[in-house]
């Protein structure tokens, strides 16, 4: 944070549950004690708040908002401090992973489970988003460990497993109707991006592409690979199309392999993350679910848009 600029304290629990409670906002407003607070307001009564803070010339914010995650560590709700930058507070960029973030599950993991190799495929998947592997070589192995399998079980698992995040439309939906674009961009295979990205709403996907020979799946992917970095060049070339600034970008991820992307953008969120990653963002999600990207931008619960639900 750049001392002697406006911030935003932001709190959120998950939707209904109004962790939020007197005792608990006292707490909260006796940390503040000293600060100068300009305005605070609840986003969504019992569930979302936020205090604008003006730091002095100098002055380290951040130990505050360490202080209010430590006295609230018991309870399930999210403490974040983000930059309150006028007309950069709500982003016109969103770049989103999709596997446990966008939606609830890792492809792969389920695929490896729907044909008996979750053992072995979820062991690497873990090690990968832990950081502990590269992504390249640990999508490589885990995919050599389908080839044969019937290019039908693909229809299968999105039809009977695959599930979308909670908020996840009601985010994309409320960012693109206050004129921001949205894209999808995955590690994953173009086979899941090309569904959720429609079923959602984004405006454009890109993902890793399987390769399929006789209708069986070969045990190969389709070069360039894309992992880490390619997030990265994505948001980057994003904003150069649309005219951005970095300021203007959100980030969202849960792997090692989105810290890029996370790091570069205005506002890099963790959403229910590894640690690797939570530790490195500039704010993390854990108990709230994708509505609380809206409320970290300062976006009031009835300004959210009806989900759309593709027909």
């Amino acid at each position: 944070m750049t001392p002697g600029t406006n911030h935003a304290l932001v709190l959120t629990g998950a939707p209904g549950a109004a962790t939020l409670d007197a005792a608990t906002m006292e707490t909260v407003r006796l940390l503040l004690t000293g600060r100068e607070v300009i305005r605070e307001r609840w986003l969504a009564p019992g569930d979302a708040w936020e205090a604008r803070l003006i730091a002095e010339p100098g002055a380290d914010v951040v130990p505050l908002k360490h202080r209010i995650a430590e006295a609230l560590a018991a309870l399930p709700i999210d403490v974040n401090l983000v930059p309150d930058e006028g007309e950069h507070r709500r982003k016109h960029l969103l770049v989103a992973d999709m596997e446990s973030t966008i939606i609830e599950q890792e492809c792969l993991d389920e695929l490896a489970d729907y044909i008996g190799l979750r053992p072995q495929i979820a062991a690497i998947t873990e090690r990968a988003m832990r950081g502990e592997l590269e992504f390249e070589a640990a999508i490589k192995e885990r995919v050599g460990l389908l080839k044969g399998l019937h290019a039908g079980v693909l229809d299968d698992l999105y039809t009977m497993r695959v599930t979308l995040m909670p908020g996840a439309q009601t985010l994309i939906a409320t960012m693109r109707a206050n004129g921001a674009y949205c894209a999808l961009v995955s590690g994953g295979f173009h086979f899941f991006t090309e569904k959720i990205a429609a079923r959602v709403g984004f405006d454009s996907e890109q993902a890793n592409r399987l390769d399929i020979a006789d209708g069986r799946i070969a045990g190969t992917i389709a070069q360039p690979i894309l992992g880490r970095e390619a997030k990265l060049t994505a948001m980057e070339r994003l904003t150069r199309e649309r005219g951005l600034t970095p300021a203007d970008t959100l980030a969202v991820g849960d792997g090692a392999n989105d810290l890029s992307m996370i790091a570069a953008a205005g506002l890099g969120v963790a959403y229910r993350a590894k640690p690797k990653v939570a530790a490195a963002a500039a704010a993390s999600v854990k108990h709230g679910d994708l509505t609380a990207l809206l409320y970290l931008q300062g976006y009031h619960w009835d300004e959210f848009a009806p989900a759309v639900i593709p027909a």
